[in-house]
């Protein structure tokens, strides 16, 4: 799938609005009591990236960069500024933030994975964009400093050597979500003072 490794511009998408979706289908019987059922197993990402827009400048940035990706054509890296480290909003990325992984003397590849619980309840999210640079990884507790490597690309860490049997493996990092424009169109607005809006920039997550 076609997808551009560069991020839409920080300083927009720290203004922009947007969350989770989950599609859930409700049936409603005759007697009012209700059947659901979950269409989606992951939960998938909408943005709506025109709030972010403040100046005339910026809304020639986000021009440029939608030309750039032609469109709904090519995906594109997003900072949600709501949640985008292994930890909360107001900690920082430690080696043992998320567990990815138990060795087995075997396995050199480890996803890089974000676990959101409430309860006795959880759901794993898959991260496949982490940030260059951000990236921490443990065994047993244990930073490890050398002996691994990230792709940034699929979020993917790679052993040189199997970690041991039993051996827990965690890491901290920083991510984007791989999103595409969701439209083909950009409703440019200027005023008699050349300030610029758009009504709305849909954006929504790449599954990939």
């Amino acid at each position: 799938m076609a997808f551009h490794e560069v991020r839409f511009p920080d300083d927009i998408s720290r203004g922009a609005r947007g969350g989770p979706e989950r599609r859930t289908q409700i049936v409603e019987l005759a007697s009012g009591d209700e059947e659901r059922n979950a269409s989606w197993a992951n939960s998938r990402r909408r943005y709506d990236a025109a709030y972010g827009i403040r100046r005339a400048d910026e809304l020639a940035a986000v021009v440029a960069f939608f030309e750039a990706r032609n469109g709904r054509l090519y995906g594109f890296r997003w900072k949600d500024w709501a949640d985008y480290k292994s930890c909360l909003p107001s900690g920082t990325p430690a080696a043992t933030d998320q567990a990815i992984g138990t060795g087995d003397d075997a396995t050199t590849d480890f996803q890089l994975v974000k676990s959101y619980t409430s309860g006795s309840q959880s759901w794993t999210r898959t991260i496949t964009k982490p940030v260059d640079g951000t990236v921490l990884v443990a065994i047993d507790g244990g930073e490890q400093t050398t002996g691994w490597s990230v792709d940034t690309t699929t979020g993917i860490v790679t052993f040189t050597s199997a970690p041991a049997a039993g051996a827990i493996i965690t890491a901290g990092f920083e991510f984007d979500v791989p999103v595409r424009f969701d439209t083909d169109t950009l409703d440019v607005t200027l005023d008699i003072e050349r300030l610029g809006s758009i009504t709305s920039i849909p954006l929504i997550e790449v599954r990939r």
